[in-house]
Order: C-alpha cells, then sequence, then structure tokens
C-alpha cells in the first residue's frame, strides 16, 4: 500500500465505463428497431446536456427515475422538432435500458489500470446510476471481479454527493475514509462528495471540464500511477 491508501473507490459510467460511446450505439438500435428516422449525431448533441441535466436533478431529489428516463427522451424530440408519441417514447425509454447493457465499450486503459491497481488495493464501485443496468454493466464488460463492493445509489436511498452513500460504501468495504481514495468524473458528486466525509479524491475529467478545478486530476486512467 502506498501513501496510507487501502481502498479505491470508482464511479462507473463516464469514468471505467464509456457512457457516451455505448449511449450512442444503443439509441442507433433502439431507433431502428422503433421505425424512427432521424438524424444521430444531431440527437446526440441535443441529448447529451439534456441528460446530464436530467441526471443533477436526479442527484438533487427534484425528479424520480421515472421522470429522467421519459423527460430526457421527451425534451430532445421537442428540441429538434420531431413529434414522437407518448407511447413510442415510454417503449424508447425501456428498450434503451435493455439494450445499453448490450454494449460494453471501457475507457482506454480501463481494464491495464484494473490489474496494475488489483495488485495493491481494494476496489470498489459508488455509482448513482440504476442498479440493474450497473450490475449487467460490469458483468458484461467483464470487469466485476476487480471489485469487493459496489455501492449504488438505490440501495441507499439518496445519491452522490449525500454524505450517506459514501459512509455506507465505507461500511459495506470495511474501509475508514483516511485510507480511501475516490476517483470520478464529477467534480460535485465524486470528488466534492468524498472530501465532504474525508475521502481523498481523484477528478478524471479527459475534456477538461475542470481545467481550473484546484484537485488532483487526470485526463487518462493511466495517469493513476502518478498518485497510486
Amino acid at each position: 500500500m502506498t501513501n496510507g491508501i487501502k481502498h479505491i473507490f470508482f464511479d462507473l459510467d463516464h469514468t471505467l465505463w464509456d457512457f457516451d460511446k455505448n449511449s450512442k450505439l444503443t439509441f442507433e438500435q433502439i431507433f431502428k428497431i422503433h421505425g424512427l428516422s432521424l438524424e444521430i449525431d444531431t440527437f446526440i448533441e441535443v441529448y447529451e446536456p439534456i441528460n446530464l441535466n436530467y441526471w443533477k436533478l436526479y442527484r438533487e431529489e427534484r425528479v424520480t427515475k421515472a421522470d429522467l428516463r421519459y423527460g430526457r427522451l421527451k425534451e430532445t424530440f421537442d428540441a429538434i422538432n420531431i413529434v414522437v408519441e407518448d407511447d413510442v417514447i415510454h417503449k424508447l425509454s425501456v428498450s434503451y435500458i435493455d439494450y445499453l447493457t448490450t454494449y460494453n465499450h471501457l475507457f482506454e486503459g480501463t481494464r491495464d489500470i484494473l490489474n496494475y491497481l488489483s495488485d495493491k488495493y481494494h476496489l470498489h464501485i459508488i455509482t448513482n446510476g440504476f442498479e440493474e443496468a450497473q450490475e449487467r454493466k460490469l458483468k458484461n464488460a467483464e470487469i466485476r471481479h476487480y471489485f469487493k463492493t459496489i455501492t449504488n445509489s438505490e440501495m441507499v436511498g439518496v445519491k452522490k454527493p449525500n454524505p450517506r452513500i459514501f459512509n455506507f460504501a465505507l461500511e459495506q468495504a470495511s474501509a475508514v475514509a483516511s485510507e480511501s481514495i475516490m476517483i470520478g468524473d464529477s467534480l460535485e458528486a465524486d470528488i466534492q462528495g468524498a472530501h465532504n466525509v474525508g475521502i481523498d479524491g481523484i477528478l478524471f475529467c479527459s475534456y477538461d471540464d475542470y481545467a481550473t478545478a484546484k484537485v488532483k486530476k487526470i485526463k487518462q486512467l493511466k495517469d493513476l500511477k502518478q498518485f497510486l
């Protein structure tokens, strides 16, 4: 063990699992299944910020899971002036979850860094993603075996950055905050949330979204070797 760290907690989506790439492939598939003809790049360009905003609202307990799944699609179709009936939107929202985990692209270097770290530390996941989907992602991407524990927001009843989810994860992992570190792509949910309970953090910001943030940062997963 180095730096006194024994436990590493990872976020999953946008940190290890390449959510944007897998999501785009899923939309291409389900649009064909449901007979929708539209320009996928235009849809994705509008959808991604709407989806991020819905996840922020979801973290803040301002929308439900059902609201998120329906609303992000409804608002995107409205914004690009495509009329899609509500029953089709609901079917799309179900198909999206069903097919999303059939695509399992990981960020470059994921398996290499997990192999490297798993020899030295206990690895864990803390995720705000939906429970049924997150387990499938880990198993289908063949990385589930690296992690001692998986903590998701649905089992705790709160979402990152709420301190309860971090404390729950520590307890489940038999870990203490001073010997733990959190790695994730969200400054608010992952890093500040971890800091609030005394866990150190490393921000994965591959797109310079947080260039001015005064925290430990990496642009590629292999750069974790500088810290761990």
